[in-house]
């Protein structure tokens, strides 16, 4: 329970942008070229139309020439995909456009200049000076503007960087915050036949949230924020810096650690687990990070949710991919649209760890 007198922070409002360009078929047609014989491009195939995704977003546009060039930049050539210095020119270059179209989106009823902190998590790319100070210029801010950088923590830096946003506000409460999710995740596309890498390629589109959180009781109510660490599985998800653009290993295991452990959560009566000293019928609403569909369906079954208990982060998937860090934003924009109030709700998201990022919250007030 919250103190009456501790300050409540709020997500007012969240704009989202995605870049032009659907590259999802496009994708799949670049893999059944390069997957080295029929039983595997079957196999990828069928995992294709397992995903549950439509559509995924990128900044590069994809190319006609299906025997050359993936991109029409030529930033991916067969036999010669570029190396991480010219992939993160490309972040230097496009990062800030799209997030400016989500700060655009958010359609601030503030005066940019009354912002009083920036918050920026990305995973994708890096540049000095980096989001936080193109965005000052770009947008309006105060050049004074206070600004924290949330690197490199996966899917699961949407929670690290709201979390960041409820301590200033609570400790500060005439803050107005912008929080910043840009990721660029097709930027780090691999050339090669392996199955798998090609199938967690084939989650991942690019995308951008931008929230403002503040102390005006409007929106989602922030209420408190819990981590879990699974056990033995900090090799299931990484994400490591290689000479061709980042490098991403998702392991098949990562749905049923996920579901195992929640079921585990289910059985604690101990105050200290996700559930808060609740029973899981007290949530109305699941925000879940749309980490693809095997994911979702690790977290309706080991909680034991109804079917319909995740359509927001069903539909962003579809629509959109796994878009990292952005992708809670985008499923907690839809349910401020369309969710009934009010209600009471819990969000996660799962990052390398593994680790389960989570914090309740009420829907306006």
């Amino acid at each position: 329970m919250l103190r009456c007198d501790m300050t409540v922070a709020f997500i007012n409002r969240i704009g989202t942008a995605v870049p032009d360009h659907d590259v999802h078929g496009r994708f799949i047609q670049f893999a059944d070229q390069i997957l080295p014989d029929r039983r595997t491009r079957l196999l990828f195939q069928r995992m294709v139309q397992r995903a549950a995704i439509d559509h995924r977003y990128s900044t590069l546009e994809p190319s006609e020439n299906q025997e050359g060039w993936v991109d029409r930049k030529g930033l991916y050539q067969r036999n010669h995909f570029a190396g991480t210095a010219a992939r993160m020119a490309h972040f230097e270059a496009h990062a800030v456009e799209l997030a400016q179209r989500g700060v655009e989106a958010l359609d601030l009823d503030e005066d940019p200049m009354s912002i009083t902190h920036l918050v920026v998590a990305s995973c994708t790319g890096f540049t000095a000076p980096g989001i936080d100070q193109q965005l000052i210029s770009r947008v309006g801010l105060s050049p004074s503007i206070e600004r924290t950088l949330v690197g490199f923590m996966g899917c699961a830096a949407a929670v690290n960087a709201l979390k960041i946003a409820h301590h200033i506000v609570r400790s500060e409460p005439s803050a107005k915050v912008l929080v910043i999710n840009l990721e660029l995740c097709t930027l780090h596309l691999q050339e090669t036949p392996d199955l798998e890498v090609l199938l967690s390629a084939l989650l991942f589109g690019d995308g951008c949230a931008a929230s403002l959180v503040s102390a005006r009781p409007e929106g989602i109510a922030l209420k408190d924020f819990r981590v879990v660490t699974i056990p033995d599985t900090a090799d299931l998800i990484t994400w490591r810096i290689g000479d061709s653009g980042f490098k991403m290993s998702l392991s098949g295991e990562v749905p049923s650690q996920i579901a195992h452990a929640l079921r585990q959560e289910l059985m604690r009566n101990d105050g200290q687990g996700i559930l808060r000293k609740r029973s899981k019928e007290e949530y109305d609403l699941w925000a879940v990070h749309a980490g693809g569909r095997t994911i979702l369906d690790a977290v309706e079954q080991g909680l034991d949710l109804s079917p319909d208990a995740l359509r927001w982060s069903r539909d962003v998937l579809r629509e959109f991919g796994n878009m990292s860090s952005a992708t809670l934003m985008f499923v907690l924009k839809r349910m401020m649209q369309d969710a009934p109030s009010p209600a009471q709700g819990l969000a996660m998201a799962f990052g390398p760890g593994l680790v389960a990022e989570t914090f309740s919250f009420s829907l306006n007030g």
